[in-house]
């Protein structure tokens, strides 16, 4: 199977490793209305001084939190309207998680690219599901995985009908709270033959490492990511 080796993610915007830059950037989850239109309208402007192209992302609900007490998002209905806001307000495309099968079609809905989170990349269903709507897909590698194993996924994918796929890497486990990015993932998830994309900022997490939440090092994200591009 020959991959797409290009995207289309919304109407105008072809993602390939061949192409330009592309920034998928926002807020981890969204807290406040006006707190995501602050950033988009930072991130518009860059992006539009630096001729890049920018994908928004924010997530609706992190079900995957450390602790109970932990803040999610304000929920399905509130973070898909913010979204919308945000893709009509700045014309961008948007981006954001799902985390089960029910939640599929409304996301793809208002998102113009839905990301499958890391530690749910195997969930046979939730592929399906996601390849059903339509919609290109932006896969995150789970922490465990080789990146050849992200080959697993594509064929799942494929036989679905999902050839819109994007994969993301996002570090790999090493020992407690800690994740290590190898650069020979990129080329290797290349050899794969769809586009490939880096979560710079999730890369530099410690997970669990303050015991009831997710540590980081967040002074590193420049570095990591001029590292990456």
């Amino acid at each position: 199977m020959t991959w797409s080796q290009e995207v289309r993610v919304g109407e105008d915007l072809i993602v390939s490793n061949a192409g330009p830059l592309t920034l998928i950037a926002g807020v981890n989850v969204v807290e406040s209305r006006d707190l995501v239109h602050q950033v988009a309208e930072v991130l518009v402007d860059v992006c539009s001084r630096h001729d890049i192209r920018l994908v928004f992302k924010a997530s609706w609900d992190k079900a995957n939190r450390s602790s109970i007490e932990s803040y999610r998002g304000p929920g399905l209905a509130e973070g898909l309207s913010v979204l919308t806001s945000i893709r009509d307000t700045f014309s961008v495309p948007v981006v954001t998680d799902v985390h089960s099968e029910d939640h599929v079609q409304r996301v793809a809905d208002v998102a113009d690219l839905v990301q499958i989170p890391a530690f749910l990349c195997r969930q046979t269903d939730l592929l399906r599901a996601a390849c059903e709507t339509g919609r290109p897909l932006l896969i995150k590698k789970m922490q465990m995985m080789s990146p050849a194993e992200m080959n697993n996924i594509l064929e799942k994918c494929r036989r679905f009908g999902g050839e819109q796929v994007i994969l993301c890497e996002r570090g790999t486990s090493f020992g407690y709270h800690n994740l290590v990015v190898d650069p020979l993932s990129f080329p290797k998830l290349k050899e794969l033959g769809a586009p490939v994309a880096f979560d710079v900022t999730h890369a530099l997490q410690r997970p669990g490492g303050r015991g009831v939440s997710t540590d980081g090092q967040g002074r590193f994200a420049e570095p990591l990511a001029v590292a990456g591009v």
